[in-house]
């Protein structure tokens, strides 16, 4: 009965790491702000977006899923907060963050976390 009970053990143990080690997550914080020389979501009215390129510290195996997180905006006061944030041209080794806002919204800055994982 023990060694069943220690094969059990053994079998769970090794799917277990193999599930892990199969499973790779990589993830950084990002921001856009007025320092940058080609910032735009402050000026103007319309459509303005500023893009970021993340390069992954090692490539995945294949194509990740990538989660976007917003923590700060700072904005003018005298009109609506509008924004989008979006992944795009996801591949193996990056990706690009893709930051919108419209119509007569000012964002002085934007700033978050983003994850790329492998499920």
């Amino acid at each position: 009965m023990k060694n069943i009970h220690t094969v059990i053990f053994l079998f769970f143990f090794i799917i277990l790491s193999v599930n892990a080690s199969a499973q790779i997550i990589q993830s950084s914080s990002w921001s856009v702000n007025q320092s940058l020389a080609a910032y735009s979501l402050d000026k103007n009215n319309g459509e303005r977006t500023m893009t970021i390129e993340v390069k992954f510290e090692k490539a995945f195996t294949k194509k990740p899923q990538i989660f976007l997180s917003v923590t700060q905006i700072d904005s003018d006061k005298e009109s609506n907060v509008r924004y989008n944030v979006e992944a795009i041209s996801i591949s193996r080794d990056g990706f690009t963050i893709k930051v919108r806002t419209w119509a007569d919204s000012k964002l002085f800055s934007i700033s978050g976390y983003w994850t790329a994982y492998n499920p």
